[in-house]
């Protein structure tokens, strides 16, 4: 892929944490990316672990400086958001060290199932993301399509 394209997160893929809580990243989702690109990873309120890639960090990055310093609603949302979320990178083999309290929010303790989501990914554990692939079956998917005109 062209330096100048932003990289593609699809698939799903099934790995399991090591005794370090480090977590592989697919080749596909990581070979766009230096040792020194930052990910974001944050509790989402479903349950999951969204991780923004850098792109999405440079974007947030942007919004939070702009954020006056006098909005204390903004800057207790930001105070509360950054202080749940972890920066990540990539070490020497494509992994991810996930802290414990990530893990725990998403109820993840051994496996893992990692979801491209075309700009950014997310980590379930197994059994939550079966609640997703439940709730978007069948009919379900079209008319999901259809309502976000895809």
């Amino acid at each position: 892929m062209s330096q100048s394209q932003p990289p593609l997160y699809t698939g799903l893929f099934r790995h399991a944490l090591d005794d370090k809580n480090r977590l592989t990243i697919p080749s596909a989702w990581r070979y766009a990316h230096g040792a020194e690109d930052v990910f974001l990873a944050t509790p989402h309120p479903d349950g999951y672990i969204a991780v923004l890639p850098p792109a999405d960090v440079e974007k947030l990055r942007a919004k939070i400086a702009a954020m006056a310093l006098s909005d204390g609603a903004g800057q207790d949302f930001a105070a509360r958001f950054f202080a749940q979320t972890q920066s990540l990178w990539f070490d020497k083999s494509g992994r991810m060290n996930l802290s414990t309290e990530l893990l725990a929010h998403a109820h993840i303790t051994k496996e893992a199932v990692l979801v491209g989501v075309l700009t950014k990914f997310n980590i379930y554990n197994p059994e939550r993301y079966a609640k997703v692939e439940d709730r978007t079956a069948g009919e379900n998917f079209g008319d999901i399509m259809r309502r976000l005109g895809i």
